[in-house]
């Protein structure tokens, strides 16, 4: 239990357990570190490492109509926000950034870019950058603000070790804050519209499986509710978000689902001795998914639009994993970076083992992606079937788009 306990608080840096958080104001409710390091320019382009993916020119529609996007969530796509808060759940070490421009860390949990930085590319914007950064003004609030933290999940109750990252009321009063600096630029119609015609990414879930409901036997989730009820419980919350943000202008979001979560190289090595996949994650995974595809059918039919696309990650992990040489990777059992089996215990540092060549693996850490395999993801995204995305792909999305 002790080993348990110990690979799940130190090794999870963007799935943890938490403290129910303030809906106070923002200024109020976290506390910003005395940052001496901007992130530079630089790490706001394509990654163009030598263990970085090329990006194929064909690949990617840069003739596309350029628009605002905007991020929330966890640390699958965080991209530094958590760098300006005193919290211990930071991507700030080497090798974190290795193959970034700079080969320096940014924040990201990545060995270069993750999920945002490709989208990004594909529809032909730069970055957007994290919006605790004071880079963020000016021109730069028209391409948009990545909002979101390692650690949250869709309870607040999710991300006790790390106490100060933006947690979803948060993100989402800053999301208000964002527009009314917007609209001091541009004018408030015109910040309204661009809201509107923005793309949204958000990325929640994972967290209140494997350091909340899964934390520890006997905690205290599992013991109010069956598995069941509290997937049915976060799907509830999970709608709740959803609607806030339509609430806020939000008029295009994909939304990514848990992901294969007992498959994460962390819950090889704490489950099983030859790297099976855990099975009460699966379990939770599998009963997550469909009813959060439910959920947004729903919401699209009470808009009467397709405001909220379906993103089924967890398929498009399921991919790879099954079957990493398919994909061109050499395992999907074993995490680039880490200690111990697997790589999978504690979280990556100067200290881990690192693999020379990041392309051969599915997974950069304990449970975030490489860059290559972010890359595989937004493909899907992009281009995928009905199965992997509905009700249509974010090319569609973007054709639909260009003609209204």
């Amino acid at each position: 239990m002790v080993h348990y306990l110990m690979a799940s608080l130190w090794l999870t840096l963007g799935l943890c357990f938490a403290l129910r958080a303030s809906t106070a104001e923002p200024n109020k409710t976290h506390v910003v570190a005395n940052v001496t390091h901007v992130e530079p320019n630089g790490t706001h382009v394509a990654a163009n490492g030598t263990h970085a993916t090329p990006i194929d020119p064909n690949a990617s529609p840069k003739g596309n109509q350029v628009r605002p996007f905007f991020v929330f969530g966890d640390s699958l796509v965080d991209n530094g926000n958590n760098n300006y808060l005193i919290t211990t759940a930071k991507a700030n070490k080497p090798p974190y950034g290795i193959d970034s421009p700079t080969r320096q860390p940014t924040g990201r949990f990545s060995n270069g870019l993750n999920i945002p930085d490709v989208i990004s590319e594909y529809i032909g914007s730069e970055p957007t950058l994290p919006y605790l950064s004071p880079e963020l003004k000016g021109e730069k609030l028209l391409v948009g603000a990545n909002f979101a933290s390692a650690g949250v999940g869709i309870l607040n109750d999710t991300g006790f070790q790390f106490v100060n990252i933006l947690r979803m009321p948060l993100q989402l009063e800053y999301f208000k804050e964002y527009q009314q600096r917007l609209s001091y630029k541009i004018g408030e119609k015109r910040a309204k519209e661009l809201v509107n015609q923005a793309l949204v990414l958000i990325s929640l879930g994972g967290n209140d499986f494997v350091n909340n409901y899964f934390l520890y036997p006997f905690s205290v989730r599992s013991q109010e509710a069956s598995l069941p009820d509290y997937v049915r419980y976060l799907i509830s919350e999970y709608r709740k978000i959803l609607v806030k943000l339509y609430e806020l202008g939000a008029r295009r979001v994909i939304v990514m689902g848990s992901g294969p979560l007992g498959c994460a190289p962390a819950e090889r090595a704490q489950h099983s001795v030859t790297g099976d996949c855990a099975t009460n994650l699966q379990a939770a995974s599998s009963l997550f998914e469909p009813q959060l595809t439910e959920m947004i059918n729903d919401l699209n039919t009470e808009y009467h639009g397709n405001v909220f696309i379906a993103a089924n990650t967890r398929l498009m992990h399921h991919d790879m994993i099954s079957d990493p040489q398919a994909y061109g990777f050499v395992t999907s059992k074993t995490a680039c970076c880490g200690i111990g089996p697997f790589n999978g215990l504690f979280t990556c540092s100067p200290l881990a083992n690192l693999c020379p060549n990041r392309d051969e693996y599915v997974f950069w850490d304990a449970y975030h992606p490489t860059e290559r395999a972010s890359r595989l993801i937004v493909q899907q995204i992009m281009n995928g079937t009905h199965d992997y995305m509905k009700p249509m792909n974010l090319s569609v999305i973007m054709s639909i788009d260009s003609n209204m």
